[in-house]
C-alpha cells in the first residue's frame, strides 16, 4: 500500500507514485540464463560467440557431476547491463543447430549466491561406465570368485522361480548351467586367422560355467579351463 503525503501548504492528502524496484533491478541485471544449448556448443564455443557483443566476465554450463555431460542450460555474466539486455533481446528464440535458444535476464536479487561456485574448476571428462562394467565383467577370476559368482546367480534364480510360482504361473525355467566340464586345450596356432577360428569353436561349445585362461605366445596359444 502506497504511503500518503500531507502537503505543506495544506489541502487534501495525495498518494505517492509507486517506485518499481523490480524494473530498476532488471535494468541492472548482467547475468543471463541460456536454455536449450545444443550439443557441441560448450564453454569455449560460447565464450567465442558471446564475446562479439561485449566483455564476458563469467560463463558456466551446468553439467552432470558423474558423467560430465552438459545439461543443456547455463549462465553468462557480462560486464555491462546494457550489453546483457542487447544479448537477451537479440538471442532469445535464436535458432542454433536445430535448437531454439531461450535467453532471459536474471534480476540481481534472484542470482543465487552459489551460482558461480567452482566455475573456474576444470570439469572432469565424461566417464565411460560401459567400459568400466566391461572390464569388471571380463576380469580374470579365481576359483573362489567363480564359485561366489555362481552362488549369487543361483540365489537370484531361486528367488525368480519362487516369485513365478507365487504368481500362479506354470512355467518351467531353463537351467542356467547345462554342463560343467573340465577340459584342457594345448594347441599350436600358426596364424591369427586360426586363432579367430579357435575362439569361435570354443564359443560354440555351450558350456556356460567354463572358465578359460588364455596365454598368447609367439607361436601359438595355450588354453586352460578351470
Amino acid at each position: 500500500m502506497a504511503a500518503e503525503m500531507i502537503p505543506l501548504d495544506g489541502g487534501p492528502s495525495r498518494k505517492l507514485p509507486k517506485t518499481d524496484n523490480s524494473s530498476s533491478l532488471h535494468n541492472k541485471a548482467t547475468v543471463l540464463y541460456i536454455g536449450r544449448i545444443p550439443h557441441g556448443f560448450y564453454e569455449e564455443e560460447m565464450l567465442g560467440f558471446f564475446e562479439q557483443f561485449g566483455t564476458v566476465k563469467r560463463l558456466k554450463i551446468c553439467r552432470n557431476k558423474k558423467t560430465g555431460k552438459s545439461k543443456h542450460y547455463g549462465f553468462v555474466e557480462f560486464e555491462y547491463p546494457e550489453v546483457a539486455r542487447i544479448v537477451a533481446d537479440s538471442m532469445h528464440n535464436y535458432l542454433m543447430f536445430e535448437h531454439i535458444l531461450q535467453v532471459h535476464l536474471i534480476p540481481t536479487d534472484r542470482v543465487h549466491p552459489k551460482l558461480w561456485k567452482g566455475v573456474n574448476n576444470r570439469q572432469k571428462p565424461p566417464v565411460d561406465f560401459v567400459k568400466i562394467q566391461m572390464i569388471k565383467h571380463n576380469k580374470d577370476r579365481t576359483l573362489e570368485e567363480q564359485q561366489k559368482l555362481l552362488k549369487t546367480i543361483f540365489k537370484r534364480d531361486r528367488k525368480r522361480r519362487s516369485k513365478i510360482a507365487a504368481a500362479g504361473i506354470d512355467y518351467e525355467c531353463p537351467d542356467i548351467v547345462r554342463t560343467v566340464a573340465s577340459i584342457v586345450f594345448v594347441l599350436r596356432v600358426p596364424s591369427s586367422h586360426c586363432q579367430r577360428r579357435l575362439g569361435s569353436r570354443i564359443a560354440n561349445l555351450g558350456v556356460l560355467s567354463l572358465r578359460c585362461e588364455i596365454q598368447w605366445e609367439y607361436y601359438g596359444v595355450s588354453l586352460k579351463t578351470v
